[in-house]
């Protein structure tokens, strides 16, 4: 599971070292893509493999699900993590979270998010705002 808050700093070269605790989880590829809020997804193999099978039972006669199909496969690459436990953000990608500079990445279960520190403490700030709303809805139906 991947969880934690890490702000590691990205390089000219558009390389940034994983936290220790990610590459444990990760092993040596990652598959990193547009995600949603202007940040990045990355995950491991077995979980990119997982979404894949999962979007493949989609039916391609649905707009939504060729449009988000396109989104997510089309900015995809799969990158390898090099012995000092580096990534090299493609520059499609770099350019579409805005990275630069001090990076901030989280682990979300399944994945890990890159994001600009500025968006992320921005959005962090506005979710924290709204965390006893999201957690009643979340009661509602069950989920806390």
């Amino acid at each position: 599971m991947l969880i934690g808050e890490y702000r590691h700093t990205i390089d000219d070269k558009r390389r940034i070292a994983l936290p220790a605790k990610f590459r444990k989880t990760l092993g040596k590829k990652v598959i990193i893509t547009r995600g949603l809020d202007s940040c990045l997804f990355a995950f491991s193999e077995s979980e990119w493999n997982s979404i894949v099978e999962k979007l493949s039972h989609l039916s391609m006669g649905q707009a939504d699900s060729r449009a988000f199909g396109r989104y997510l496969f089309a900015g995809a690459a799969e990158l390898s993590i090099d012995s000092l436990g580096r990534i090299l953000i493609p520059a499609e990608l770099y350019e579409h979270a805005a990275l630069s500079g001090t990076v901030v990445l989280i682990g979300v279960h399944d994945r890990f998010e890159l994001w600009n520190e500025k968006a992320w403490d921005t959005y962090r700030t506005s979710v924290e705002a709204e965390a006893d709303s999201v957690a009643e809805k979340l009661g509602d139906i069950g989920v806390l």
